[in-house]
């Protein structure tokens, strides 16, 4: 404890003793790590884990956050026999209703999904959840889903449990030492500073809760998290309860129920919040509660007792205010620093670090100690966020929103409505003029669809066919028979220059780099075991200068592995040039015809072949324009230098108008591209598929002098034989269904995986999909197509038919005309 002389280094250094870190140093030391040191500012689970409800439920958004919620369970119910220390695990299980025959929709399927991974689950009717909890009035139920596995602990307790077992592992936990600067070396960290002594270490976590903002600025890292009020009351005791009842979810009133020693706690996730500590947490905080506002509450008060009404007659014997920190996007912050070397960070937990806290550490502890996680995390990965996130009034604004968003409705394509407007391109008003409705992708407000004259740009946000779903259909058409722009400036584009750029980029990418000027590279980027860490193109400018073109939401980890990558004897920067150019993609048969009526440069398909670029003209302008498509189309990026982007949309849209041009949005680029089976980095592929298990491996140059990140994995891939899961295409035999991605997809009537992108495919005239087909012993040709297949909406199956060749347009005819 902190009697204990602090030593003066050691392997790693924990900074937070709440539930993530002390489930870090457990994890840790299971995998042998004996030098671990934790620090806490104050006292163990002081902050946020001390009041934390301790409800474990296993219906997350994702399968990464269902397996961390998974695994914590399971490693909570054997936590007290390996310690000794009691974590008050209860398995009464969870209730979630649903109000609303549209939650109903959302609810059916979720627990689809969920079934994918394991997550025991079935719906339940008003009655059933009478029979299970008598006080509760469902009169307003109209469905609600059982989850017979889910359960409570007692947070604290749960916390000291980790602890016990992280120093019987041979880990040292001190008290009351604050952390007050972080040491580090030529982009690598060092160790931490402390009144009460420095520590050398190779590597720190920083595990700080609503902490990890301050302690992520100390070592110039990121972190964009804020405390807000969270809300609890607990009732003086009734007569019938016991503690076995499940726990109750009430979306509909943005409340959950569940019994505490012969009493009730209501909480709150109301869907608008206040947040807390914009001036700075106090100095001495410590097991502190927050002064309630009761008239702010009031209103969500009076909604949640509804679901028990015996409440408004039962005296209330506490409530409760507390911080938890919340993020921009309510997913956690995991992983190493993409600015500082073997600086870790784990916080920002939205109020499920209790839920997530065992899984947490499982990946965190083989992150640390292999270099890489066990799964694919993208969706928590710190390396989504964002510099400019990192701002007061931003953080102020969103979590206003975020923290209820989990008990909101999950629309397809639904958008966040606070903290908006952070980056506008050049062109944004001309787009709002022709109708567009935005929607928010790392910043930016792009324009998803195109609204008709005399129609609202705005969603209404529904599971059957809205109205942004006749637009698509609309712009489909533009794209396939005349003509469509889209507007991506958003993309980011990243300058790699050097006399060594060509052999960086080389060593990097999958494809070959060696190529002559004006040639467009499609490649992926792979890490040691062959996963695709990154999908984007690379364009050969000049003979030391290279453009490498991602989509903005991977900005930070796309240029953070380039220049992680970069050898220290190599002449090569990177250079962000995101904002020195505007792009505009003009896609569709007519694309060629309209661009050359604006441009004296010779766009013939002989002199401006397929998969090149070529600086041309446009009216009084120049532009960068590549030939190139991520629809199936004839069609050409161009990158527009930023003063000149308003007079060359203009002529565009001008000329259009005799070639049929339309705007079109990304819901349309989305669906268009799963037409013809174009991946999707973070959907369709990620850090654990390979190009082999995705159809990508004719971007992979094998022989290639010097060959590349995870080549040798993939070789030794290849070499087993025919891969054991490999992404499909499907098409709904049915054209009245919808799919929006993560359905399950049944072969030949077993459950064998699910759709990892999904849309209408207006052309082909029903739903469209894709996502991996596995076998053990291989998935060969014959076994994809020698099947029946059927994809799950909900309760109900649908025929579906698979193809491994593109449904559109397979011989890319259309492409290189």
């Amino acid at each position: 404890m902190s009697e204990k002389k602090l030593p003066s280094q050691a392997r790693v250094v924990i900074i937070g003793g709440g539930v993530i870190g002390c489930s870090i140093a457990y994890h840790l030391t299971k995998l042998g790590w004996k030098d671990v040191v934790l620090l806490e500012r104050k006292q163990l689970t002081c902050g946020t884990t001390w009041h934390a409800a301790g409800l474990l439920t296993t219906l997350r958004d994702t399968e990464t956050q269902t397996k961390l919620a998974k695994y914590t369970q399971d490693l909570y119910r054997k936590l007290e026999a390996e310690t000794g220390q009691a974590t008050g695990l209860i398995q009464c299980g969870s209730v979630q209703l649903a109000m609303t025959e549209a939650k109903a929709i959302e609810m059916r399927r979720g627990c689809a999904m969920a079934r994918c991974f394991g997550v025991e689950n079935r719906e339940i009717t008003a009655a059933d959840v009478k029979g299970m909890w008598p006080l509760a009035e469902v009169s307003d139920v109209k469905a609600a889903f059982h989850f017979p596995n889910d359960g409570r602990v007692n947070p604290a307790d749960v916390a000291q449990a980790l602890a016990k077992g992280a120093r019987m592992g041979g880990a040292q936990i001190f008290e009351n030492v604050k952390v007050t600067a972080i040491r580090q070396d030529k982009g690598r960290v060092t160790g931490v500073e402390t009144a009460q002594g420095d520590i050398t270490a190779e590597i720190v976590v920083n595990c700080a809760g609503m902490w990890a903002r301050q302690v992520g600025r100390l070592a110039g890292v990121n972190v964009p998290l804020q405390a807000a009020e969270h809300y609890y009351l607990i009732s003086e005791a009734i007569d019938g309860l016991h503690n076995m009842l499940p726990i109750l979810r009430d979306p509909g009133n943005a409340a959950y129920i569940r019994e505490e020693a012969g009493k009730i706690m209501l909480g709150f996730f109301e869907p608008i919040a206040k947040p807390w500590g914009m001036d700075g947490i106090p100095a001495e905080f410590c097991f502190n509660d927050i002064q309630a506002d009761w008239d702010r509450m009031l209103p969500y008060i009076e909604k949640g007792m509804n679901r028990i009404p015996s409440l408004k007659d039962t005296g209330i014997k506490l409530f409760f205010c507390g911080p938890e920190s919340f993020t921009p996007d309510h997913n956690y912050l995991m992983g190493e620093a993409p600015n500082l070397r073997n600086f870790f960070v784990a916080a920002g937990f939205n109020s499920l670090g209790i839920l997530s806290g065992g899984g947490a550490g499982l990946v965190m502890s083989h992150w640390i100690a292999e270099g890489h996680p066990p799964m694919d995390v993208w969706s928590v990965d710190i390396r989504r966020a964002h510099a400019w996130q990192d701002n007061d009034r931003y953080l102020h604004d969103r979590i206003v929103e975020s923290l209820g968003i989990g008990y909101q409705d999950h629309w397809p394509a639904r958008q966040w409505e606070t903290a908006r407007d952070v980056k506008k391109t050049i062109l944004h008003d001309r787009l709002a003029a022709a109708g567009a409705c935005f929607g928010e992708s790392a910043g930016f407000e792009r324009p998803n669809w195109y609204a008709r004259p005399g129609e609202k740009a705005e969603y209404d946000y529904g599971w059957d066919r809205r109205n942004w779903f006749h637009r698509g259909a609309d712009e489909h058409r533009a794209v396939r028979e005349t003509v469509g722009v889209f507007e991506q400036t958003s993309f980011s584009k990243l300058l790699v220059q050097g006399r060594d750029a060509e052999r960086v980029l080389n060593r990097i990418a999958t494809a070959n780099c060696a190529v002559p000027v004006g040639k467009i590279i499609y490649t992926q980027f792979v890490n040691a075991r062959g996963g695709i860490v990154a999908d984007l193109t690379i364009t050969r400018l000049a003979a030391d200068q290279f453009m490498v073109v991602t989509a903005a939401f991977t900005h930070t980890h796309v240029e953070s592995w380039l220049r992680n990558n970069i050898p220290e004897d190599a002449f090569c920067i990177v250079t962000d040039v995101s904002g020195a150019y505007s792009m505009l993609n003009l896609q569709g048969p007519n694309s060629r015809a309209l661009l050359q009526a604006l441009s004296a440069s010779d766009l013939s398909h002989a002199a401006f072949p397929f998969g090149t670029c070529k600086e041309i003209d446009v009216g009084y302008q120049k532009l960068l324009a590549l030939r190139i498509t991520y629809v199936g189309e004839l069609g050409y990026e161009l990158y527009i230098p930023t003063a000149f982007t308003l007079p060359v949309y203009d002529a565009l849209v001008a000329a259009g108008k005799d070639f049929g041009l339309k705007h079109c949005g990304y819901h349309a680029l989305n669906t268009l591209r799963i037409e013809k089976a174009y991946r999707e980095w973070a959907h369709d592929i990620g850090p654990e598929d390979t190009p082999l298990e995705a159809g990508l491996a004719f971007t992979c140059a094998f022989d290639k002098p010097g060959g590349f990140i995870g080549r040798e994995a993939l070789l030794a891939q290849r070499a087993a034989g025919p891969s054991k899961r490999r992404l499909v295409q499907f098409v709904l035999e049915d054209a009245e269904p919808l799919l929006y991605h993560n359905e399950p997809i049944y072969r030949d009537g077993k459950l064998n995986g699910y759709t990892t992108s999904a849309g209408y495919g207006h052309t082909l005239g029903a739903a469209i999909a894709m996502g991996y087909v596995a076998n053990p012993d291989g998935v060969s040709d014959e076994f994809v197509t020698n099947a029946r297949y059927e994809i799950e909406i909900g309760n109900t199956r649908h025929a579906a038919k698979p193809s491994l060749v593109p449904l559109y347009d397979p011989k890319n005819l259309r492409v290189r005309c």
